[in-house]
C-alpha cells in the first residue's frame, strides 16, 4: 500500500500568556501530521518557533510541494525514513521531526508494540517532568505554582530583579527549582547570579549566557556554582561535541534536532562524553509529548511540560495527569488522535 500523508496546522491556547525572555505567546501554532500507511495512521506535531524562523504555514507548503516524494517512501525502516526525510527537506528539521513522529509512531503500531519497549527502556525509569513558570509578575507567577502542585519547577528567568524573585518563590514551596535564562543574562552577571542561586533549592541552570559568546561560557563552566545546561547551545547532532567541553549536560528537543531518530543518537553521543541528559518540549500537545517521554527513561531530567501548560484543545487531547504522567502503553506513540476533529 501506499504511503498516505495528511497535514494541517491547529492552535493550541496556552492557560496563561507564556513569556520568556525571548517574548510572549497567548497560544502555540503548531502543525499535525498524519502518515497512513497498510491501514496504520501515525502521528507527528512540529510547532512554529518565532526565533528559529519557523512557521506552520511554511512547513506546510514545504510539505505540500513535495508530498508525492514522501508518499513514495515504502516505511520498512523509520531510521531510513528519516534520512530520506533529512535529504527531502534539508531546510526543515522542524518538519522532518513531525514525519518522523508519525513513521515511528506507524511503526511501533505495526510491531503492536509501544516505542519504549521496542526500544528496550524501562518505563519506571522514566523521571518526573518539570512544570515551567514563566515571566510574569510576582504574583502571577506565585499564583501560578500554587495553581498546579509540582514535584519540581522550572523557573524562567532574565530579566532585572529575577533572583529576588526566586528567592519569593521559594518562601512558597520547598521544591526543587531549575532556571532557565534563555541566554538573557551578561556574562559578568551571570557567575554572580549562579552562586545565589546555589542556596535556593536550585539543580542546574539552563542557557545561561548567549551561545554566540563561547569563551565567555567556557570560563562560566570553570567557575560555576551549578551544573550548566546547553539549550540554544545545543541544536543538533554537531553540537553534542561543542557542548561537552563547556556544559554539564544538554537539552535535546526533538523539534529542534528533527525528531526521534537524531535524538536518540544525541542521547547515546551525550552519554559517551559524560554530558547529562535532559529532554525537552518546545509546547507540544500530547503527541508531540508522548514522544518525549517513551525516550524519557535515558535521560537525567525531563522537561515535557506542554500538555500542563495548554489549555484542553478539541480534538488534542492532553495525557491524563494524576500527579504525575503515566508512560504510554499502547502500540507506537500510544495517543488516541481523531485527525478529521483537529
Amino acid at each position: 500500500m501506499k504511503l498516505k500523508v495528511n497535514a494541517k496546522i491547529v492552535q493550541l491556547p496556552f492557560s496563561y500568556p507564556f513569556t520568556i525572555s525571548k517574548g510572549t505567546k497567548i497560544h502555540q501554532e503548531a502543525l499535525i501530521v498524519e502518515l497512513e500507511y497498510f491501514g496504520m495512521k501515525g502521528y507527528g506535531e512540529a510547532p512554529a518557533i518565532a526565533y528559529y524562523g519557523v512557521t506552520a504555514q511554511g512547513m506546510l507548503e514545504a510539505l505540500e510541494f513535495k508530498r508525492r516524494a514522501v508518499e513514495q517512501f515504502s516505511l520498512t525502516d523509520p531510521e531510513r525514513f528519516w534520512h530520506y526525510l533529512h535529504h527531502l527537506f534539508p531546510n526543515h528539521p522542524f518538519l522532518v521531526c513531525a514525519l518522523d513522529m508519525a513513521g515511528w509512531d506507524v511503526w511501533g503500531k505495526l510491531k503492536q508494540m509501544p516505542l519504549h519497549r521496542l526500544w528496550g527502556l524501562n518505563a519506571e525509569a522514566m523521571p518526573v517532568t518539570d512544570y515551567t513558570i514563566g515571566i510574569d509578575q510576582p504574583e502571577v507567577m506565585l499564583e501560578k505554582m500554587q495553581a498546579l502542585p509540582w514535584p519540581v519547577y522550572k523557573i524562567k528567568v532574565g530579566f532585572d530583579g529575577d533572583i529576588e524573585l526566586i528567592e519569593t518563590l521559594r518562601k512558597h514551596t520547598a521544591q526543587p527549582f531549575r532556571v532557565d535564562a534563555n541566554e538573557a543574562w551578561q556574562p559578568n552577571e551571570a557567575e554572580e547570579k549562579i552562586r545565589r542561586l546555589a542556596s535556593l533549592n536550585v539543580e542546574l541552570v539552563e542557557q545561561p549566557i548567549s551561545k554566540n559568546n563561547r569563551d565567555a561560557q567556557a570560563a562560566l563552566f570553570k567557575n560555576t556554582a551549578l551544573p550548566l545546561i546547553a539549550d540554544e547551545s545545543c541544536v543538533s547532532e554537531k553540537d553534542i561535541k561543542v557542548c561537552a567541553t563547556d556544559f554539564h549536560g544538554v537539552n535535546i528537543k526533538l523539534t529542534k534536532c528533527s525528531g526521534i531518530t537524531p535524538a536518540r543518537r544525541m542521547i547515546r553521543e551525550a552519554k559517551a562524553k559524560n554530558l547529562k541528559v535532559m529532554l525537552g518540549c518546545m509546547n507540544e500537545s500530547t503527541i508531540g509529548t508522548a514522544a518525549l517521554l517513551h525516550l524519557a527513561p535515558q535521560a537525567d531530567w525531563l522537561d515535557a511540560d506542554g500538555p500542563l501548560l495548554l489549555s484542553v484543545h478539541s480534538g488534542v487531547p492532553l495525557i491524563p495527569v494524576n500527579g504525575l504522567y503515566e508512560m504510554p502503553v499502547k502500540p507506537g506513540l500510544g495517543v488516541d488522535v481523531e485527525f478529521d476533529q483537529l
